[in-house]
């Protein structure tokens, strides 16, 4: 049997397919890849390590730092896991209010996923009508919190102000003219026969191999596994939406796709139920000026944000800053699977599957 010298081409550090710093050695066998090896570390900044120096409320604003694509989401996750640590009861105005900033996020974040994917793949139209779209959501940010990308809006307690008059408009707007959007990302990207080549069969993960990984979030449902953090453990007030959680069964690029373009209708749907059900009242509860949570206590808190399941573990030495702060984040555990889907196919399906993985990389490194 004629073979051929084993070769190795690197995609990254430097290369925008790679959404960021990561590095991939695709070692290949002609056309075929025989092995794909990650290397992060490139934007690794001591995120974890700079809470030990931080006052708790300090470190709130480093939060959304992690997952600058969904901003809300890391900073909603750690505020609720010191308010876990004080027993802090959050306001339900405030409550609601971050349902609706969390739920934005998310669609945010699967916007410039379907962009970004589109554009990997060689469709530049794809990507524009998405900034477009999140464009909008971007200036409801900017209402809110003064920021557009690494919006930092929770506080420890609730949220830092109530939403300007300007906010709810723009938020019925957004809805309003959601279903136009969805029509049009069906009919230039999904509903593109080149795309629909290079995403069906590429990169299947199946569900046993994504339980053993840990791989969450629409990575984990494409498989077919039920599991979303906001119905399995509700937290928040999760609980009193009606929302249906997508799933795929083949678990490849296209169905990774097609999870996160449905689950932007299921955020559009909890946004709509929790503006109309939006109480008066305080936005935020009595928080102590000096946070001191008792030696002693740990806690972890999970929440499904845009990427899986991302969690915080922290433990308290009676100090005004945590003694240790741990983040579970779903990207750096969903990128361990890339070298498995990956081996096999061609070189371009790399691309593909670091795509549909959708990792951030600030999360990763950390």
């Amino acid at each position: 049997m004629l073979r051929t010298e084993q070769f190795t081409i690197n995609i990254g550090p430097q290369h925008p397919s790679t959404h960021g710093g990561l590095h991939v050695e695709a070692v290949m066998d002609g056309e075929f890849i025989v092995d794909a090896i990650v290397h992060l570390g490139y934007v690794h900044r001591s995120v974890e390590k700079i809470a030990e120096s931080r006052t708790y409320p300090q470190y709130v604003p480093y939060t959304s730092r992690l997952d600058y694509l969904a901003s809300h989401l890391p900073t909603l996750g750690y505020c609720q896991a010191v308010e876990k640590m004080l027993g802090v009861a959050v306001p339900e105005r405030a409550e609601y209010i971050r349902i609706i900033m969390a739920e934005f996020s998310r669609i945010a974040s699967h916007l410039l996923f379907i962009g970004s994917c589109a554009i990997d793949l060689g469709a530049t139209t794809g990507l524009i009508y998405c900034l477009r779209d999140r464009e909008r959501i971007m200036d409801m940010f900017e209402m809110t919190s003064g920021q557009r990308l690494i919006a930092s809006y929770m506080r420890i307690g609730g949220v830092s102000e109530d939403l300007p008059d300007t906010f709810i408009p723009a938020a019925r707007s957004f809805i309003a003219d959601f279903p136009e959007m969805i029509a049009e990302y069906d009919g230039l990207i999904i509903g593109n026969e080149i795309l629909q080549a290079r995403l069906k069969g590429v990169g299947r993960l199946n569900a046993d191999d994504a339980i053993a990984y840990g791989v969450s979030g629409p990575n984990l449902r494409a498989c077919g596994i039920d599991y979303d953090i906001r119905k399995a453990e509700p937290y928040g007030i999760y609980d009193r939406f009606d929302f249906t959680v997508p799933l795929a069964e083949n678990g490849d690029s296209w169905d990774r796709l097609l999870v996160r373009m449905e689950e932007m209708q299921q955020s559009i749907h909890i946004i709509e139920q929790a503006l109309n059900q939006l109480p008066e009242g305080e936005v935020k509860a009595k928080v102590p000026r000096i946070i001191k949570p008792a030696e002693g206590i740990e806690v972890y808190h999970r929440i499904e944000s845009s990427k899986g399941e991302l969690g915080y573990y922290i433990v308290a030495d009676g100090g005004e800053k945590p003694y240790r702060l741990h983040v579970r984040a779903p990207s750096f555990i969903n990128l361990m699977v890339l070298p498995m889907i990956s081996k096999g196919g061609k070189l371009q399906d790399i691309i593909a599957n670091i795509a549909t993985l959708d990792p951030v990389l600030g999360e990763s490194d950390r």
